[in-house]
């Protein structure tokens, strides 16, 4: 590993172990799909991965994250109020 991952990209790498979409990632954070796609590949050069699935199963690996869960855009993209 070249550094210590930072807060955010531990954030977008257990969203994106959730399989969430940059843009769904930066919509949960409140920030930027770049932003989002910034962090990702940040932390891919220092965990030494190809793509972005495979930093996030590296980090979990290492025991740097944990999945995200729940679905916080279940109520704020494209769904139904009942």
């Amino acid at each position: 590993m070249f550094g210590e991952l930072s807060d955010r990209e531990k954030a977008c790498l257990s969203w994106t172990a959730s399989g969430k979409s940059s843009w769904e990632v930066g919509r949960i954070l409140s920030i930027s799909e770049n932003t989002v796609v910034f962090h990702i590949k940040n932390a891919m050069r220092k965990l030494g991965a190809a793509n972005r699935t495979l930093a996030a199963v590296k980090a979990i690996e290492l025991g740097l994250i944990q999945p995200a869960a729940g679905n916080p855009l279940s109520r704020s993209v494209g769904a139904d109020s009942k």
